[in-house]
């Protein structure tokens, strides 16, 4: 078989899998956010964390909890880092420094899992454990929780409770995340995924000692890292390693985790209002820029656009020879269409468009699908200011699941919307004004899209990188850390404001002129307000950037 046969097979499993689980997956979500059953072990975390699971808050009480929550993590995280050598299971390595210590608390506890060193020389394995894989749990657990909230708001009328934000995040670890990644582990493991604590032997060099670690925790982060969607592994290549995806198989299992969750959470968003098949058109947007995204990147690397590729047949350069142009293409599609930033290939070394591709994926809002819960809520306020549109172009107050769009709500919508474009542009003339880009690889458009990317993949939480800018400085460090943390923070307030405004409206019934949101015209029209919001937004930048290189 061909290359671009194999690409179109693994495909076409993918989407049929992800089809399969939809409902009973979706499901089980639902049950495990909405059922009122306590576990003896949820009842257990909540004496130990004082949290009394009957009583719920109001969209404020909810914001400041998550923040509370997340202080608390960045600062622990920071702490743990700036001690590892005191630590058991510190291998030897010395405290990570200030800068590169804040950036990846605040990397992790965002959900982006940015990487500005690598993990095997850099992290002990308690820190990798106990630190950096607890947050791939936790900060995940938040965006659900967080979707959930939004949900709430859309069901629940002439009420300001949209739920408990303790109550939330322990039933989405230990009901979702834990169960599904300890299979996942299990899963990789057969598939030849390490997992063992054991370090490799010293490496003297003319300049000192330097330990090269050959083993580690490596199975059950890489599940977590997929199915939590977040980018950062035990080892500074990725997916790319051999001991973290070793096998064409094991590619497929980590795309469907990737995959999973986000895809899922449109039936717990029907479930939840009451409407199975609004849950199905807010899927099908996903899935309908999800496979345009995935067709695109194929065909732009399977071209092999640029005249190297072109003179040796293929765009293999920083791809694996077991995954193939295709397979790379995909992974590289998926884990930027979500919030995830894992890699088995060096987007740096991507044609110039399909570079590009993966640069657009995250321009989205990755909302297709998006981060575990950041998708979902992306989505939805896209769909809020689609019917918004909609009603202006008809004379109607726009009416979504028969909550009216007033200007309270749109100014709501409106400023999520325009966080991450503001971090992204003013982050990347802010780099090149101070100088900063002197530390890409290259000059000219391909520098620019270096820079771009790198705060692209911030502002959005996405964690991946072009692999070709070298950040490990204390001017890109708090940079790009403060990028992260208001692109994560800033939105999710505007989000729970939004749900809080909606739960206090009464129900609006709908009536002759209320535009149905579940037919293909509204699925069709959120594609377009999609596509079309990131066009104006971006398309400048973009055309300086991969746009000139392909030219």
């Amino acid at each position: 078989m061909t290359m671009t046969t194999v690409g179109v097979i693994f495909v076409l499993t993918l989407v049929a899998a992800l089809v399969a689980v939809y409902k009973p997956f979706g499901d089980y979500m639902f049950r495990a956010v909405a059922g009122t059953k306590q576990s003896r072990a949820e009842r257990g975390v909540y004496r130990l964390v004082g949290v009394n699971p009957a009583a719920e808050q109001t969209w404020g009480v909810y914001a400041r909890s998550v923040l509370a929550f997340s202080a608390v993590s960045i600062l622990f995280l920071y702490l743990f880092q700036r001690v590892q050598n005191h630590l058991w299971l510190s291998l030897g390595f010395d405290p990570v420094v200030p800068h590169g210590a804040w950036n990846t608390a605040v990397s992790f506890v965002t959900n982006t899992n940015w990487q500005s060193y690598s993990g095997e020389s850099t992290m002990g394995h308690l820190v990798q454990m106990a630190g950096l894989a607890v947050q791939n749990f936790v900060s995940a657990a938040v965006g659900i929780a967080v979707a959930v909230a939004l949900v709430r708001g859309f069901a629940r009328s002439r009420t300001g409770q949209l739920g408990n934000f303790w109550v939330d995040l322990i039933r989405i670890v230990l009901r979702i995340l834990l169960p599904i990644a300890v299979l996942g582990a299990i899963a990789l493991m057969i598939g030849g995924v390490v997992q063992n604590l054991s370090a490799g032997t010293d490496v003297s060099t003319l300049t000192g000692g330097a330990q090269t670690v050959t083993g580690g925790p490596v199975a059950s982060q890489e599940a977590i890292k997929e199915l939590g969607t977040n980018g950062g592994g035990f080892y500074n290549v990725n997916s790319a390693h051999p001991f973290e995806n070793p096998t064409t198989w094991t590619n497929w299992l980590e795309i469907f985790l990737i995959l999973l969750i986000p895809f899922s959470l449109p039936r717990v968003f029907g479930r939840m209002v009451g409407q199975n098949r609004q849950g199905y058109a807010i899927a099908a947007v996903m899935g309908i820029l999800a496979f345009a995204s995935v067709a695109l990147t194929n065909v732009f690397e399977l071209a092999g656009h640029g005249t190297v590729p072109q003179a040796v047949g293929a765009a293999m350069e920083g791809k694996e020879v077991r995954f193939d142009v295709s397979n790379s293409a995909t992974f590289a599609a998926a884990t930027t269409l979500t919030s995830t930033g894992a890699v088995n290939s060096f987007h740096d070394s991507f044609t110039s468009l399909g570079g590009m591709m993966t640069m657009v994926n995250m321009m989205l809002g990755e909302v297709a699908p998006g981060g575990t819960g950041s998708g979902l809520y992306g989505l939805l306020i896209l769909a809020v200011i689609t019917v918004f549109i909609a009603g202006l172009m008809v004379g109607r107050t726009p009416e979504y699941l028969g909550k009216k769009i007033g200007s309270r709500e749109i100014k709501f919508a409106s400023l999520y919307f325009l966080i991450t474009p503001i971090l992204v542009l003013v982050g990347t003339a802010a780099a090149f004004a101070t100088g900063n880009n002197s530390t890409a690889l290259n000059v000219g458009p391909h520098g620019l899209s270096e820079v771009l990317y790198a705060f692209t993949s911030a502002s959005n939480n996405n964690g991946s990188a072009f692999a070709g800018i070298t950040v490990n400085t204390t001017w890109w460090d708090t940079a790009l850390g403060l990028c992260m943390l208001l692109g994560r923070f800033l939105p999710l307030i505007f989000v729970l404001a939004l749900a809080g405004s909606l739960a206090r409206q009464a129900p609006t019934p709908a009536s002759e002129g209320t535009l149905p949101t579940h037919r293909p015209l509204f699925i069709g029209m959120v594609v377009g307000v999609t596509v079309v919001l990131v066009a104006l937004t971006f398309l400048p930048a973009l055309a300086l950037g991969p746009l000139a290189e392909g030219l």
